[in-house]
C-alpha cells in the first residue's frame, strides 16, 4: 500500500517519487539487507538484517537472536520502519555538458531507497522458523554451484539453533520509495552522468547508471 496518511515520511519531491510496486518490490528483493528501526523504552534502535518478502508481498520477514533486546523487551510493535538502500553514487558536475556552458552546476548524490512502515510481530514457533530459514537460504544459495540446504545440517543441531532465534514479521502498512536519478536534469546531462559513471568500475556506479537509463526516459 502506498499512502501519505498522517505520518512522517522522507523528503520527497514529486519528480523523484516511485510508485510502481513491481519496481519497488524488485529493489527490496535485490537489496534485501535492510535497517529495521524500532523504539524500546523511548529510545531509537536500529538492527541490520536480511529480509525477504512473503509470497503476496504484504509482509517482510527476518530473524534475530533471542539475545537481542527486541526479543527481551517486546513481542510486537504497532509502528516500525524498514529501510532498503539500493544503488547510490556521487555525481560530479564535470559530467554535465551544461557545466561547460554556464558553470551553474554543483555535485549531487543519486540513489534509490525504499522506506516501509508497518506493525511487527515476533515469532519463535519452530515450524515457522524452519520454513522461513529454508526460504531465506534458498534465496541466497541460488547462485551456488551446489546450493547449501538447511537439511544438510544434522536435525538435532538445527533444532538447537532454532531455540536461539526468533522470527520477525512486519506487516506492510505504507511504503515511500524515492528514485533520485537525475530526473530533474536535461537529457544531455543525464547522458553525461551515465557516461561518467560507466568509467567507474564499481557495482554502485553500474547500478546507478542502469537506473538512470531506466527511470529518466
Amino acid at each position: 500500500m502506498l499512502t501519505d496518511r498522517g505520518r512522517k515520511k522522507i523528503y520527497q519531491p514529486k519528480i523523484f517519487k516511485e510508485t510502481r510496486l513491481d519496481v519497488i518490490h524488485e529493489l527490496i528483493r535485490e537489496h534485501s539487507f535492510a535497517t529495521l528501526v524500532t523504539q524500546i523504552n523511548g529510545e531509537l534502535c536500529a538492527d541490520h538484517l536480511p529480509f525477504i518478502l512473503n509470497d503476496d508481498n504484504t509482509k517482510l520477514l527476518a530473524h534475530i537472536s533471542k539475545a537481542n533486546p527486541l526479543w527481551k523487551k517486546f513481542k510486537n510493535a504497532d509502528d516500525v520502519m524498514v529501510i532498503f538502500q539500493g544503488p547510490h553514487h556521487y555525481i560530479s558536475p564535470n559530467w554535465y555538458p551544461s557545466k561547460q556552458e554556464h558553470h551553474k552546476e554543483v555535485p549531487t548524490w543519486n540513489y534509490a531507497v525504499v522506506q516501509v512502515q508497518g506493525s511487527m510481530e515476533l515469532n519463535d514457533d519452530p515450524e515457522w522458523l524452519l520454513s522461513f530459514l529454508n526460504n531465506l537460504t534458498d534465496k541466497h544459495e541460488n547462485d551456488q554451484e551446489i546450493p547449501w540446504k538447511v537439511s544438510d545440517a544434522p536435525d538435532d543441531y538445527i533444532a538447537q539453533q532454532l531455540k536461539a532465534i526468533a522470527g520477525i514479521e512486519v506487516t506492510i502498512n505504507t511504503i515511500d520509495a524515492k528514485w533520485k536519478m537525475g530526473q530533474n536534469k536535461p537529457a544531455k546531462d543525464i547522458k553525461g552522468a551515465v557516461s561518467g559513471l560507466s568509467e567507474i568500475d564499481t557495482n554502485n556506479a553500474a547500478g546507478v547508471a542502469e537506473l538512470m537509463n531506466k527511470h529518466t526516459d
